[in-house]
């Protein structure tokens, strides 16, 4: 059973750039190959892609990128501060995207580095399937998993 005190702490909500630090931190913390402050910044300002943010008594420990095009959700880049991990928080935020989205996406997308199991567990926990390998995908020449889900009606309907 979860903390009361601690679920009524937790919010999920839109990034702006004055999270934009606290994202850039989360982003080296998990990272070997991070995105740049500068890549993180574009992301907020593209219209086309939606940050959401997890904050705990108002600080960021994780968040999610996203873009929404054509009835597709996107997943770009979803992190959780090394001390915050396995506690469901990624989940959450892949919970609020797909809701959020419920009105025009029909599935979500993603690729994934091949030797990231834990993330793959994750996605798979969340009813994502492998769609395929992009060989090659990553700057070091990682292979990415393509992973896919379809969203169900009673996903759209979940509570933020």
């Amino acid at each position: 059973m979860r903390n009361p005190l601690q679920e009524k702490n937790i919010l999920i909500r839109e990034a702006t750039t004055a999270d934009l630090d606290a994202i850039v931190a989360i982003e080296q913390d998990c990272y070997a190959q991070p995105w740049t402050e500068q890549m993180l910044y574009q992301e907020l300002l593209n219209p086309v892609a939606t940050f959401l943010c997890l904050a705990i008594c108002g600080r960021i420990c994780a968040y999610l990128c996203y873009w929404l095009v054509a009835g597709e959700v996107q997943i770009l880049n979803l992190a959780t501060a090394t001390a915050w991990q396995r506690r469901g928080f990624a989940g959450r935020l892949l919970s609020a995207a797909f809701k959020r989205c419920a009105a025009s996406a029909t599935t979500a997308w993603l690729e994934v580095r091949a030797g990231n199991q834990p993330a793959i567990n994750l996605y798979q926990g969340c009813g994502f399937a492998s769609a395929g390998v992009r060989r090659g995908y990553y700057r070091d020449g990682e292979d990415a998993v393509i992973m896919v889900k379809e969203l169900s009606v009673q996903e759209k309907n979940l509570e933020k």
